[in-house]
């Protein structure tokens, strides 16, 4: 059973007088749709139901907002599309609407270790799924976009999982399982399924056999083989029962004096019993299923373990195996649990022993820490077996000074399995990883927090010592945007594996050579600027680092380059030449929603021919021409901001004067002024509308500023941003609604302020620390008080008690008797998220109300940090609508049907004067 209601407490300010009367029915005019506007009467009505929703609304049940926000709730979903294996086929994954019932969220689930587990299904809890499956030619003219076939032999309604292709193409493997709605199956284990890539027939490979997938599911070892994470076949059918008495107390202890630093962790084990339910649920037997037949066999020793990863080697004879072991902690979550590591054979018998890796409770809350031992333990994608993994030198805390900080192994497995592991790789900043590309050239990255600085080097892994003759490609400042050079891109080969793309033959750039000097490899990259964002592809040679821009985005779209998609056959078979280059890309507008399409690339280096290859419908077509400007001011100390702002159809600020504005923000930490005032978004970006973005507020009539940059700037050696973040916060802020209200659209009386976690910590601090600037808040899911968190948050390293004072002064609980303004705090009932537990809401909404403050608290029932539930959505639109339009109400000006009629007046009068009499 759920409750389907949301928890709702209020508390107004004595004294505040409501913004009724005539404020609100001037609002009844404005509330009408942008495009096909519903009647004022039904308006009226809309209005109404909301006022009479408000008592069933506090007394906790679910509520629907206006209708002109729930066709943001209501749209149907386009699917996700991938690419066959030879790029000659499109594999559509049919969706569901993105709302789910709240009844899925209430379905019931075992939370253990950080882990939150569907018992029923033996799964993660609250998965998402696909409706169905269908299959399309590539296509090359505009008839063949969109057209596909389903697959055949999936039982009707059956949710389905984990669609992959296998290695050579020839079929797809998925699950399928049962919402156990009426008339359907009861709901279980999910079930292995395969499909022949030809004739789209599927059937079911192990009918008998439940999946296990709270940590695995299944692996490709070959075009034929499966490895299968099963449920154990002798476990008992139902799980330990909790004892009615208890064993005895709870008890944790530290000894020794030991430091054993942890966040504020989530759904830890708290005893012995959750122990045994986390053996039950997550322990599986590994099975090889041939997808030929259906035969099964046991996978090496056929033992129960918990099995946390499965890889099978680029060439599928070998495989990575790693499980979870006891003992277990109640401290910190499953992913810091004992874990070993080893590689099997292509039957599952152990060849070496890779890491046995003890609790990893005392790793230091600071950046760039990480766990002591073995870690990143991979397949190089360049080898058919070669294992490598990077060991820290430093225990794995970066307050220890040392160098080399990392040492990188390998070990060629195919060759000799026991051979001694040879270095490849050190680096003096934490190891980042590589990209292979053969014994010749590969790629390493290093990076260090403290500094935001990279380090991207050029090495020849077949080299004696790779380390010491590896080269530098470039040191830089990673948060400096503008200067990005890029990534490097891939290819597919052969067995599946993906290795740098290099471009053979004539170029640019001179010839492209498949080794030695003249290598040319490709960059894409976002190609941030001043004037927004512009991806690119550069040509770039490795020997002299010279570059040739190949391609990149134009207006008034805005372009992101995929993979490559003429490179199906491996580098032998298929080599990369300019003529030969083809590159899927997607393309969107602020109107239009992002389309994909293929390019071919000519001899010469220059663009070729297009192919549109999707036709994905508009999510909103009644709101395809929202007014959107990246606009750009200054902070008083005078860093350079930015933020994009919006105004309903229709609307002009000389006109229809200044609107309501709702302010959606998210602070973010900086090194440097100059990258804190770099711009990083598009005035092409597609103006995509979700149901919970603040956007869906201009379909009320009020202007948007999205994302205004609120940077936090900590510049110098031992300069700490949080120490100065609230006077840092109050200024950007300021700076943003100054502007607004300079430019006519902000409405200086009528300015909400509004974010999520970290964003509604930020609305929070403003009421309290700049109670000028906005007439109210929205506050989703935040953290309130600092002292609850007292190992660190968001980029502050410091704990509570070496930095008291930043932790009080940043806390909005410590300043809620500051906080006059009105205030709306949403928060999910089962919020996962370390730092932003329930109790933070509920402890600030008291501490709000013990103040006289005018607040509001709803707990949304079965919710995490984000919301999904359709009812949940509905609810907190609900909400929001009521709060905006209380506390700043859209005056007396012209609704939005006349703005539109008015602005096609004026066009259509320009028109008429254009016109020879």
């Amino acid at each position: 059973m759920h409750r389907a209601c949301a928890r709702v407490a209020m508390s107004s300010a004595p004294g505040r007088r409501q913004r009724t009367g005539t404020s609100q029915n001037s609002f009844v005019a404005r509330v009408r749709r942008f495009v096909g506007g519903a009647s004022v009467k039904a308006a009226r009505a809309t209005r109404a139901h909301s006022n009479d929703a408000d008592d069933a609304s506090d007394a906790g049940g679910y509520r629907r907002p206006p209708d002109d926000l729930t066709q943001f709730t209501e749209r149907p979903a386009s699917p996700n599309v991938t690419l066959s294996p030879d790029r000659s086929r499109l594999l559509f994954l049919h969706k569901p609407p993105p709302l789910p019932p709240v009844s899925t969220l209430a379905l019931e689930e075992v939370k253990l270790g950080g882990v939150r587990v569907d018992p029923a299904q033996n799964s993660s809890s609250r998965m998402g799924h696909q409706t169905k499956l269908s299959m399309g030619a590539m296509p090359t003219k505009d008839e063949e976009i969109g057209v596909s076939e389903e697959f055949k032999g999936i039982p009707e309604n059956a949710l389905l999982n984990y669609v992959s292709w296998s290695p050579g193409g020839t079929k797809i493997a998925f699950t399928t399982r049962s919402s156990g709605e009426p008339g359907e199956p009861e709901r279980g284990p999910l079930k292995l399924w395969i499909a022949d890539a030809n004739t789209l027939e599927c059937k079911v490979l192990l009918p008998d056999r439940g999946l296990n997938t709270v940590f695995e599911s299944y692996s490709w070892l070959d075009d034929d083989t499966i490895v299968a994470c099963c449920i154990p076949k002798n476990r008992p059918n139902d799980a330990p029962k909790r004892p009615q008495t208890p064993f005895g107390p709870r008890i944790q202890s530290n000894r020794g004096g030991n430091v054993a630093q942890a966040r504020t962790y989530a759904d830890l084990l708290k005893d012995t019993h959750d122990e045994s339910l986390f053996d039950y649920y997550c322990t599986s037997e590994l099975v090889a299923v041939d997808t030929r037949n259906g035969s099964t066999k046991p996978w090496g020793d056929g033992k129960p373990r918990i099995y946390t990863r499965v890889d099978p080697s680029p060439d599928g004879k070998f495989a990575i195996v790693q499980t979870m072991n006891r003992p277990y902690s109640y401290a910190v979550p499953c992913g810091r649990f004992p874990q070993k590591v080893w590689v099997a054979d292509a039957t599952g018998n152990v060849v070496r022993e890779v890491a046995d890796l003890p609790l990893a409770d005392k790793v230091p809350i600071v950046h760039n820490a990480t766990r002591e031992g073995p870690r990143a333990v991979n397949w190089r994608s360049d080898k058919p077996a070669s294992l490598y993994w990077t060991e820290a030198q430093d225990k794995g805390d970066p307050r220890i000074d040392v160098s080399p900080r990392d040492v990188t192994y390998s070990v060629d497995i195919s060759v000799d399995p026991a051979a001694a592991p040879k270095v490849m790789f050190k680096t003096d900043f934490r190891y980042g990883g590589v990209a292979w590309g053969g014994d010749d050239l590969s790629i390493l990255y290093e990076s260090w927090y403290k500094t935001r600085t990279s380090r991207v080097w050029a090495t020849a892994p077949g080299d004696v010592d790779p380390d010491a003759t590896k080269s530098m490609l470039w040191e830089r400042d990673y948060e400096d945007s503008y200067n990005a050079p890029g990534s490097f891109c891939t290819r597919r080969t052969d067995d599946g594996s993906y290795i740098l793309a290099r471009v053979i033959g004539p170029t640019p750039l001179g010839e492209g050579k498949a080794t030695g000097p003249g290598v040319k490899l490709l960059l894409e990259g976002e190609g941030a600027n001043p004037q927004g964002d512009k991806p690119f592809i550069d040509l770039f040679d490795v020997d002299t680092g010279a570059k040739h821009r190949l391609w990149e985005s134009k207006p008034p779209f805005l372009e992101h380059p995929g993979s490559l998609v003429s490179d199906f056959g491996g580098p032998e078979k298929a080599p990369i030449t300019m003529e030969t280059m083809r590159i899927l890309f997607s393309r969107e507008s602020p109107s239009e929603n992002s389309q994909y399409y293929t390019l071919q690339m000519n001899a010469d280096g220059s663009a070729g021919k297009e192919t549109r290859i999707t036709n994905f419908p508009h999510p909103h077509p009644n709101l395809k021409e929202l007014p959107k400007e990246i606009i750009k001011y200054t902070r008083s100390d005078g860093v350079e901001l930015n933020g994009t702002l919006y105004t309903p159809p229709g609307y002009n600020a000389e006109r229809d004067g200044p609107l309501p504005l709702l302010m959606w923000a998210y602070p973010r930490e900086f090194k440097t002024k100059e990258s804190a005032s770099q711009l990083r978004d598009s005035p092409y970006r597609f103006t995509g509308i979700g149901p919970s973005s603040a956007l869906v507020w201009l379909a009320r009539g009020y202007a948007v500023l999205d994302g205004p940059a609120l940077p936090i700037i900590g510049e110098g050696e031992g300069v700490e941003p949080n120490d100065t973040y609230v006077e840092q916060l109050v200024a950007g802020a300021r700076a943003a609604v100054n502007e607004v209200v300079r430019r006519g659209v902000g409405d200086p009386d009528r300015i909400a302020v509004g974010g999520h976690s970290y964003g509604a910590f930020m609305a929070a601090n403003l009421l309290a620390h700049a109670p000028d600037l906005f007439a109210c808040a929205i506050a989703r899911s935040g953290a309130y008080n600092r002292t609850l968190t007292p190992f660190g948050f968001q980029a502050e390293e410091r704990t509570l008690w070496e930095a008291p004072e930043t932790y009080e002064a940043m806390s909005p609980f410590m300043n809620a008797h500051k906080i006059k303004k009105p205030i709306l705090l949403i928060h999910g009932e089962e919020d996962t998220n370390s730092g932003t537990h329930l109790m933070q809401s509920e402890r600030f909404f008291a501490a709000l109300k013990g103040n006289g403050a005018e607040v509001k608290l709803v707990i949304l029932p079965h919710e995490s940090h984000g919301y999904r539930a359709k009812e949940s959505i509905n609810h907190m639109l609900a909400e929001t609508s009521d709060w905006l339009d209380t506390h700043c109400a859209p005056g007396a000006k012209k609704s939005a049907e006349e703005r539109v009629a008015l602005a096609a007046a004026e066009e259509e009068s320009k028109t008429k004067e254009a016109v020879p009499r």
